[in-house]
């Protein structure tokens, strides 16, 4: 029998109303080219402040009661990020041909060899010192890795020539940083080959910083990716980028101020993302099932597919000559993602579950060392099993558990309360929650399931967040005794609370200094008490916009996908994209049939009814009402103005654009395509 208090129920349902509303092209703003800010308020009747404050004493107790539940005596993940060091910078910074900071393990110089502060949990910062190893390091005779130089690490495979690289990185400054150490190192040699494990863009940024264009068109130098890669790729930084791109400036801490013991710390996979040049370049060959098998440069490789775990294209890959594991992402040194922050289709617990075990029934047996593309490798065969087995185990018990407490009737906002690991699970170092959290992927298995609704009807149709947040307003009557209220109850610890009614008089009114304020500092701690280095990014990065508002230079943003991610659009992709810059209800009354044939390649017929674009593959109508005729290369050009007539490109192809028929027509939609802003506000209306 469950019971449920009014107070649950309007924390859960009807304040998260009125918080409802609130990658990869690269942030090109680096930690030390940020605009100070003036405060958008001036201070107030409570005494708050915009100044950045430090930990309260609830914070500290919190933070300091760590220490009685995990056992920080236990250095085997320091043994493992330390072993097989060959060489290191003795300090690190990546900058690009301007000289501009792409990224720094400089940065994090001041987590070595010192307790946390009060200002951050210990578990996660005694995470961020483990990320802050980096360097050359053998994994076993033959395999290399660059750790520390990105988000992700760079792997290199020696074969008889030259290097196989497994995944990128995310920018091309970072892996030519990496491949440059690695050749100083070892001695140089070319890159015969790259794979990329699967399609975030961490792990192909770098594409054009391993390798040429040219001698990948020559089949000089081959990538090799999973099925579906282009896909997926392409599209999950496209079709939702901006929203995605501004969301990850909360996750990843990308306009905090440098990282410190009040700021941004590590954020589980790594200490922070580079903010250089991503490139993207088409793959040459594709594994299509498990046990496919590639020998390069003298180098076996057999591959398993993981579809729909970490990534909806992934694979993981054996080197049975060296008993060598390659995980791609689907392990880690931390809880992984089922939901990311910044925004992304919900992973399946159950199936990234499976897949871990049956890693471990085609290579358990025989495995001596796994290694990844975050974090650190593990060794030895008895390890290597209940390092996998953990894994899997913790993916199975969030998944399951979230499904038995769905099946007795909680919302996901019940659920990611009651969820709690078994102790044994809960010890484990390689698990704990520094980039997934427990709490919020039980409510991906919620959302992944069930999806938004709670089933009751009071909430099927709820008011919007301005408008809920103004009744809100209204029926506490007295604003000012809610400020006090709430003052009272910060300085009792209860800074989840605090957090949410400053949202809804924020969303009241945005100018009311003391609701900015107050809600700041509750978030401040927040961040402070947060094992999550994305929920600590995510807290102090809403308390600096409540303070001193988005930066300018962020609000002035206008998104703008990456000439590679362009170039590579499949004409299916184009039309989609099409569609989702168009102000539909602008263009109601526009209904066109327009033949898109493309030189050398297939026919697309597009159907604008009422303003919305609808596409067909193979198929032409006879009595278009617009024909253009294009080369296949040039079909991305439907996405300028105009076709982007009177561009140098549209005169370069000369008569090979025809455009026949009602162009007056078609024409019109590109009066009204949107220009999307990247500097949306989140943290108020």
């Amino acid at each position: 029998m469950r019971i449920q208090g009014l107070t649950g129920r309007l924390t859960a349902a009807v304040i998260s109303a009125a918080l409802a509303s609130s990658f990869l092209s690269a942030c090109n703003l680096s930690d030390n080219n940020q605009t100070e800010v003036e405060p958008v308020l001036d201070a107030g009747s409570l005494n708050l402040t915009a100044d950045v404050k430090g930990a309260t004493k609830h914070t500290r107790e919190i933070n300091h009661s760590c220490y009685d539940h995990l056992d920080f005596s236990d250095l085997r993940e320091f043994e493992k990020a330390e072993k097989g060091l060959i060489a290191a910078p003795e300090q690190l910074e990546i900058r690009d041909s301007t000289g501009k900071l792409v990224y720094s393990q400089k940065a994090f110089e001041f987590v070595r060899d010192t307790d946390a502060p009060d200002s951050a949990n210990p578990s996660l910062w005694r995470h961020t010192q483990l990320n802050h190893h980096y360097g050359l390091y053998e994994v076993t005779e033959g395999i290399y890795q660059v750790r520390g130089y990105d988000l992700t690490n760079f792997t290199f495979i020696e074969g008889d020539t030259g290097w196989i690289v497994f995944d990128t990185g995310t920018t091309v400054e970072t892996m030519q940083a990496a491949l440059a150490f690695i050749n100083e190192t070892l001695g140089e040699r070319p890159v015969v080959a790259v794979i990329v494990s699967h399609t975030h863009g961490d792990h192909y940024g770098g594409l054009r910083g391993a390798v040429s264009e040219e001698d990948v068109l020559s089949g000089k130098v081959s990538i090799i990716v999973p099925e579906g890669f282009e896909k997926h790729a392409i599209s999950e930084n496209l079709y939702a980028g901006t929203a995605m791109f501004r969301r990850a400036f909360y996750q990843y801490g990308h306009l905090l101020p440098p990282p410190g013991a009040q700021s941004k710390l590590a954020i589980g996979l790594g200490t922070q993302t580079p903010s250089g040049f991503n490139s993207y370049l088409a793959p040459t060959d594709h594994i299509t099932h498990t046990g496919e098998k590639r020998v390069i440069d003298g180098v076996t490789m057999v591959f398993q597919m993981t579809p729909g775990t970490e990534a909806p294209a992934e694979m993981n890959t054996w080197f049975p000559d060296k008993n060598a594991l390659w995980m791609a992402e689907n392990c880690a040194g931390t809880l992984h993602n089922l939901y990311t922050l910044r925004g992304a289709q919900v992973r399946d617990g159950n199936t990234w579950a499976y897949y871990l075990m049956d890693t471990l029934k085609l290579y358990g047996d025989e495995a001596e060392v796994i290694f990844q593309s975050h974090n650190w490798p593990c060794w030895g065969n008895e390890e290597i099993v209940d390092y996998l087995t953990g894994q899997a185990a913790v993916y199975k018990f969030i998944n399951d558990q979230s499904l038995m407490y769905i099946n007795q009737g909680y919302t996901s906002e019940e659920i990611a309360e009651m969820i709690k690991l078994p102790d044994d699970l809960e010890q484990q170092w390689h698990t704990r929650p520094y980039y997934g959290t427990y709490k919020h992927n039980a409510k991906a298995v919620y959302q992944k399931y069930m999806g938004w609704y709670n089933a009751n009807p009071a909430y099927l149709d709820p008011l919007p967040p301005t408008e809920s947040a103004k009744k809100f307003v209204e029926y506490m009557g007295n604003t000012d005794r809610v400020l006090r209220l709430a003052k009272r109850d910060f300085d009792n610890g209860e800074y989840r609370w605090v957090a949410e009614i400053m949202s809804v008089l924020v969303y009241d009114d945005p100018t009311n200094k003391e609701a900015r304020y107050l809600g700041a500092d509750a978030l401040e701690q927040l961040g402070y008490q947060s094992e999550s280095g994305t929920w600590r990014s995510a807290y102090l990065t809403g308390a600096q916009e409540l303070r001193h508002g988005v930066p300018p230079e962020v609000a002035a943003m206008r998104s703008r996908a990456a000439n590679d991610i362009t170039r590579a659009l499949e004409p299916y992709m184009v039309f989609e994209y099409l569609g989702i810059l168009l102000d539909s209800n602008a263009v109601q009354d526009l209904n066109l049939k327009v033949n898109i044939n493309l030189t050398g390649d297939k026919s697309y017929l597009l159907t604008i009814k009422s303003g919305v674009i609808l596409y067909q593959e193979d198929t032409s109508a006879k009595n278009a009402d617009v024909t253009i005729t294009m080369p296949r290369q040039a079909v991305t050009m439907l996405l300028l103005p105009n076709l982007g007539e009177g561009t140098p490109e549209f005169k370069q192809l000369g008569d090979s654009i025809k455009i026949e028929g009602k162009k007056a027509a078609f024409f019109e939609i590109y009066k009204h395509l949107e220009e999307f802003n990247t500097g949306f506000n989140i943290i108020e209306p």
